[in-house]
């Protein structure tokens, strides 16, 4: 008599699954934030004329 195996991923597993991947995803978010948010300090701190010479302006920190 031939049996077939019935591999099922234990009670709850997709669960965790989809709350991990939203841990990580929310984890991933606040560092991307985090970056922009040091970015938009530091470019804040130098003058018109040094932004000019990255060729930004005052307007394009706040959209980084």
């Amino acid at each position: 008599m031939a049996t077939t195996a019935n591999i099922h991923a234990p009670l709850g597993a997709a669960t965790i699954l989809h709350v991990v991947d939203a841990i990580i995803t929310a984890f991933d978010n606040v560092v991307e934030w985090n970056g922009s948010r040091k970015t938009r300090n530091i470019l804040s701190g130098l003058t018109d004329a040094q932004l000019e010479d990255i060729g930004l302006n005052r307007r394009d920190i706040a959209n980084m």
